[in-house]
């Protein structure tokens, strides 16, 4: 095996735990709102509402999947159907007061554990790993 191959073998294990651990973790953060939970509503508040479908795009999920994650939020109070100004037959998806609340709590308490875990990592390696994340996060164009 080549160094190249060696550093992106070492890559997909590292990045294999980190997802564990952040779904591990998830669940003790913030009992109430799943990893993926937190992802569509953040990203839902990013957005200002958005279509299911291209929810479901955006995370290439099927609809069935995103209708289950959206019936279930919906259910929780946190996310709501309003019609598009627009078009009044299109519903976009919003949050609802308490779910920005269930979210800002969240985002809070991921935001203390980072900072925890990262509290040795001196600015100029927070900026390189930050950097490498949005790259990497955003080669597939999403």
């Amino acid at each position: 095996m080549n160094h190249r191959d060696e550093a992106l073998e070492t890559i997909q294990r590292e990045m294999t735990a980190f997802a564990r651990r952040a779904r591990a973790a998830a669940a003790h953060l913030h009992p109430e709102l799943s990893l993926v939970s937190y992802t569509l509503l953040s990203h839902l508040e990013t957005r200002q509402g958005m279509r299911a479908t291209d929810l479901a795009a955006h995370y290439l999920l099927d609809k069935s999947t995103i209708s289950r994650q959206i019936g279930a939020l919906e259910r929780s109070g946190l996310i709501e159907r309003r019609t598009a100004e627009d078009d009044h037959r299109v519903h976009v998806l919003h949050l609802t007061a308490g779910g920005k609340q269930a979210l800002d709590e969240a985002t809070e308490v991921r935001r203390a554990a980072y900072r925890e875990r990262l509290g040795d990592w001196d600015e100029a390696d927070l900026d390189r790993f930050a950097g490498y994340l949005v790259r990497y996060n955003g080669a597939d164009g999403n």
